[in-house]
């Protein structure tokens, strides 16, 4: 059985600090990311079952209200700067 891929999400709100999210729900970037162009397009917020909040060590489930997030970047690899956004 392959092993599941571990997605890092960073979201970038209009005002406050970015969010990073790991999560193993989606096996690609492009599914994460029309996951969350559905979720933008039907106005509702990004529900995440195997997720880890900034970093910690535990799984939980997250909601993200996607209204105020400016933009997202979705990359298989962490790091702990933001870089530009778009």
């Amino acid at each position: 059985m392959p092993d599941t891929n571990e997605l890092i999400m960073r979201f970038h709100p209009v005002a406050g600090e970015d969010l990073t999210v790991s999560t193993t729900d989606f096996d690609t970037p492009a599914q994460a990311l029309h996951a969350i162009t559905q979720a933008l397009d039907e106005h509702r917020s990004l529900s995440l079952t195997q997720a880890r909040y900034n970093r910690e060590p535990d799984l939980n489930a997250v909601v993200i209200n996607l209204d105020n997030v400016v933009s997202v970047r979705v990359t298989s690899t962490d790091s702990a700067t933001t870089g530009q956004y778009l």
